[in-house]
């Protein structure tokens, strides 16, 4: 990689973050996690901090069951996959009827 497109690169992902603060995302962590929250902001290396944040844990026997969290902060080589969460739709899932397997393969790299 060049520096210039190493540059233009990092610039993408500042950029990218950076349309997220203030807005409800929600981050899938390297462990399975899913933590849902307000997206207060980002450092040079990619962690992230959330605010008003709650962990959803899935089973395949209960519904969701969403843990407070509170101030939360995510190590940046930890994030799977961050996204900005719909909010309309997410209130219209009754996430006490979902069911989630939770016996898959893990990802390994």
């Amino acid at each position: 990689m060049t520096r210039v497109t190493a540059r233009s690169s990092i610039l993408d992902l500042v950029s990218a973050l950076t349309a997220y603060v203030d807005k409800r995302v929600l981050v899938i962590t390297q462990d399975g996690r899913t933590i849902v929250g307000t997206f207060a902001g980002f450092d040079q290396t990619t962690n992230i901090i959330l605010s008003s944040s709650t962990e959803r844990i899935y089973s395949l026997d209960e519904g969701v069951d969403e843990q407070p969290l509170g101030l939360f902060v995510v190590r940046g080589d930890n994030i799977t996959l961050i996204g900005e969460l719909d909010e309309v739709a997410d209130k219209a899932v009754d996430l006490s009827t979902v069911r989630v397997r939770t016996d898959y393969k893990k990802i390994v790299h």
